[in-house]
């Protein structure tokens, strides 16, 4: 039997390197690991963590064929981060000019959510502790 231990990372290709860099440092608040330039490739990779642990690779390619990247899409839905208080949130990413979708309450469990994007377009979550 296959036994997986837990989610190593997530990877992601972004048309604008730097743009994206900032988005995830400056606005999500994630820490830079390592950052390697990849020149056979011409290729970026940024290793990123929050609260310690490693979670993003973030990539760069020169002229990356786009995805389409709505929620209801097939594929990989969206990334999901979890907030102690998902109107806080919201009022620090709106302070950086980041447009959230209006909180919603999760049908469910009853915890409050919104969606908003990064630089590419990909659906991101604040998911409520």
């Amino acid at each position: 039997m296959l036994t997986l231990n837990k989610v190593h990372h997530i990877a992601i290709i972004c048309s604008d390197y730097e743009r994206s860099k900032r988005f995830y440092t400056e606005v999500l608040g994630f820490a830079v690991v390592q950052e390697t330039f990849r020149a056979a490739r011409q290729s970026w990779k940024l290793d990123l963590s929050l609260g310690g642990t490693y979670i993003i690779e973030l990539f760069s390619f020169p002229d990356p064929p786009e995805r389409l990247s709505r929620p209801e899409a097939q594929g990989l839905r969206h990334l999901a981060f979890e907030v102690n208080d998902v109107e806080v949130a919201v009022k620090a990413l709106l302070d950086k000019q980041v447009v959230t979708e209006p909180i919603r309450v999760d049908e469910l469990t009853g915890k409050r959510f919104t969606f908003f994007a990064d630089p590419d377009g990909l659906p991101l979550e604040l998911y409520e502790r």
